[in-house]
This record gives C-alpha cells, sequence and structure tokens, in this order.
C-alpha cells in the first residue's frame, strides 16, 4: 500500500464501505434466501416422495451444491480478478446471482414437472454457489485494498455487515411471506422474496458501477506486476497461509450454518412455532452487524488471532448450551441463545476475518488466495454443516451429537489460528519470507 493511502480521506473509505456492504447485502440476499427456503419449503414442493426429515435431508443437499460449486467460483473469479480488477468482478457475480435468485422464484415444482423441478432448483443453486464463490473474496478486498493499515480490522469488518444484512432481509421477508395461510404461502407466497431480487440487483449494479477500482490494483496493473496464473502462485508461495485460511474458515462458517439454517428445522422437529426461531436469527444477526464492527476494531488493537481465537473457544463452550435453550422453546431463551451464538461467537471470528485473510496473502495473488481457502472450506463447512446435524438428528434423536459436532469444528479452527503468526501489520503487503504466515 502507497503511503499517501494510510491517510487517505475519511469521506473516500466511507463511500467505498457504504458501496460494498450495499451490494454485498444484496447478492448474499440471494443466497441465503436459498437456506431458508430449504428448511422450510422446498422439502414439500420439490422433494415430496421423501417423510418431513428425509425430504429436509434431500432439501440441504441441494443447498450444498451451492457450496460444492463457490471453489470453482472462487478460482476462476479470483484469477481474473487478480488479473483485470476487483471491480469487474464483482459486477458479473451480482448480475449472475440476481439473475439464477430470480429464476428460483419462477420455477415449477415437482407436482408440475416432476424430476426436472429438482433438477432446474439444483442448477440454479450451481449457479448462485459460482457467484457467491467470487464475490466474498472481492467485497473484502474492495474495502481493504482501500483502508488505511491501523483501522484496516475496522474498515474491513463492515464488508461483513453486508452478509449479516443480506441474511436478515432474507429472513426477514420470509417471516413477512410466512404470515400468509399456508395454502398460499406454499402455492405462490415463498415465490415472491426470489423474484424481487432481480430489481435489488439492479439497484446493486448500479452502485456498484460507480466505484473506482482499489488503489492496490492500480498500482499493480500500472507497474505490469500482475501474475499470469495467480491461483497456482499463491499455492506455491503461500501454502500455509491457504491452509490457515481454511482451518480458520471451519467453525465460523460450518457453525453459521447450524445456527442460520438448521436451527429453522430443528425448532420444527420439537415443535416450536417456526415465527420464534426466524425472528430470533433476525435479532441476532441484527446485532451481530454491530458486535462484527467492534470486534474487527478491537482486532486493531490486540491483534487479529486473539479475537479470532476467542470467538472459537465461544463456540466449543457454547454448543451444549445453546441446544439446552433451545429444547426450553421459551422465546426469551431462544433469542438469548441465537444471541450468544450468533453475535458472540461467531461475530469475534467473522469480525476479524476479513483483514486477518486479506494481510496473509501479497496484492498479486490475494483475490486468489483468499478466496480459494475461503471457499474451498465452505464445501465441507457450511455446506454440509446443515446435512451432518439432521442426519445426527435423525440417528440420535438428541441435540448432543450436534453439540459435539459444533465442538469439533471450534477444535479445529482453533489449532489452524494458532499456527498461524499475528498478521496485524503495518502494510498489507507481506513483509520478507522469515517472518510471514504461509511463506
Amino acid at each position: 500500500m502507497r503511503p499517501d493511502q494510510q491517510h487517505q480521506p475519511s469521506h473516500g473509505i466511507r463511500r467505498v464501505v457504504v458501496a460494498s456492504v450495499v451490494g454485498n447485502a444484496l447478492e448474499w440476499y440471494d443466497f441465503f434466501l436459498y437456506g431458508t427456503a430449504a428448511a422450510l419449503v422446498f422439502n414439500q414442493l420439490f422433494f415430496p416422495a421423501f417423510d418431513p426429515l428425509a425430504g429436509t435431508l434431500a432439501s440441504f443437499g441441494t443447498f450444498a451444491v451451492g457450496f460444492a460449486a463457490r471453489p470453482f467460483g472462487g478460482i476462476v473469479f479470483g484469477h481474473f480478478g487478480d488479473r483485470l480488477g476487483r471491480k469487474k468482478m464483482l459486477v458479473i457475480t451480482l448480475t449472475m446471482m440476481g439473475v439464477a435468485t430470480c429464476l428460483i422464484g419462477l420455477l415449477p415444482t415437482y407436482q408440475a414437472i416432476g424430476i426436472w423441478a429438482p433438477l432446474l432448483l439444483t442448477l440454479l443453486r450451481i449457479v448462485q454457489g459460482i457467484a457467491v464463490g467470487g464475490e466474498w473474496g472481492g467485497g473484502v478486498l474492495l474495502i481493504s485494498e482501500h483502508a488505511p493499515a491501523r483501522r484496516r480490522g475496522f474498515f474491513s469488518a463492515w464488508s461483513q455487515t453486508g452478509v449479516v444484512l443480506g441474511f436478515v432481509l432474507s429472513a426477514a421477508a420470509f417471516a413477512v411471506v410466512n404470515t400468509l395461510p399456508e395454502s398460499a404461502f406454499l402455492s405462490w407466497g415463498w415465490r415472491i422474496p426470489f423474484v424481487v431480487s432481480i430489481v435489488l440487483a439492479g439497484v446493486g449494479l448500479l452502485i456498484r458501477a460507480k466505484l473506482d477500482e482499489t488503489p492496490e490494483f492500480q498500482k499493480l496493473r500500472g507497474s505490469e506486476q500482475r501474475s499470469r496464473r495467480p491461483v497456482v502462485e499463491a499455492i506455491r508461495a503461500h501454502p500455509r497461509s491457504v491452509l490457515v485460511t481454511m482451518g480458520a474458515r471451519v467453525a465460523e462458517n460450518g457453525a453459521s450454518y447450524v445456527f442460520l439454517v438448521f436451527a429453522l428445522a430443528y425448532g420444527a422437529q420439537i415443535g416450536m412455532d417456526r415465527n420464534t426461531v426466524l425472528l430470533g436469527v433476525v435479532i441476532a444477526s441484527a446485532i451481530e452487524g454491530a458486535t462484527m464492527v467492534g470486534f474487527g476494531a478491537l482486532s486493531d488493537r490486540v491483534g487479529r488471532r486473539p479475537v479470532y481465537l476467542g470467538g472459537a473457544l465461544g463456540l466449543i463452550a457454547f454448543a451444549f448450551p445453546f441446544f439446552w435453550l433451545l429444547d426450553t422453546t421459551t422465546p426469551l431463551l431462544v433469542w438469548l441463545a441465537m444471541v450468544v451464538a450468533i453475535a458472540g461467537c461467531h461475530g469475534a471470528m467473522i469480525g476479524a476475518q476479513p483483514s486477518f485473510f486479506a494481510e496473509l496473502f501479497g496484492s498479486k495473488v490475494r483475490y486468489s488466495g483468499v478466496s480459494l481457502g475461503h471457499e474451498l472450506a465452505s464445501v465441507f463447512a457450511g455446506g454440509m454443516s446443515p446435512i451432518i446435524a439432521t442426519a445426527l438428528l435423525a440417528w440420535a434423536g438428541a441435540s448432543w451429537p450436534i453439540a459435539l459436532y459444533l465442538v469439533g469444528l471450534g477444535v479445529i479452527t482453533v489449532v489452524a489460528v494458532l499456527a498461524a503468526k499475528e498478521t496485524r501489520p503495518v502494510d498489507t503487503e507481506p513483509a520478507p519470507a522469515t517472518t510471514v504466515p504461509g511463506t
């Protein structure tokens, strides 16, 4: 990062933050809609031949397919993001996501076209996965490469508020249409949040079109120092950083989809009103929008590793109490469980994550390196966690093995973060090889 960027005018970085958050929120709104629908409605409309729990498993299977496609999106958009620029890739990913999500809302059900319904649903979910696989890394770098080094944790954490805002909007949209009579909700109500996404995508595209390319990429482009094969170079030059990124993601990503997606299905299984869980998720996610920024700012003071470790250790400690509180079916206790798990444990990890991950890689391969580690882990963590949790519930008929699963995710992340060196630097450019994680 150039010295003149260390004191970038505050209005400049604020404009980038606002534009990035809005675009991010719209894209993640689309992605999260699918998870909510998978838990509440897709099992009935696209997999009606199964019993309810098996149908939920099949529905979560298509949910996981999107995660399997994310590494492909991360590799492709990471490559071209390091070659052609961050901004161009973010315009493409948002377009893909908006069109795919709108088409899901227009799909005929199994009753109308038979097996083609789940097949087309899966295909569109793959398109969503490819788009979001390229979105996260670019969205993070759009802010982190504009931000002053001493406040990078704070400003970069704002990129994640877009993810949270997207989830809040998607959950709120489903909470509204969920108030319709059951027959209306299953017939056309669930489609509304999907179809309107095309309008939201258009708004996001207008906002992103006005953004400038990041200063660090402009510097690379001007000096002709761009890597010809950034994905390969990221793996060769930063193998440890890629592994650390993957390991650190396991608890953050895996646990988040247990809290945000599986909890909806779990609530239904124990006879809880589905709006109780949905409202708890919305409340906790809204609070997390503030806590993650606070944790990002804290990482500027104490370092990325202590904050991230605090979140992972908190997850381990709260895994069993989380389900104990849900099992009471008492709304206030359910909401407390959601707030502690999402705004506290998860918020600490994801608040420190953008600056932590970006600082692990040099600017020549940063988009590729961050996206590769981030998205590979999502396949085995977030993509599989609702399926694993549902299978464990079907096997044991109780929550204790799911809590143990959360503990296991937390342990993996603790080990990965302990294996990393502190990355809070004066600059985003790595220091010499002897002092940089992953070189």
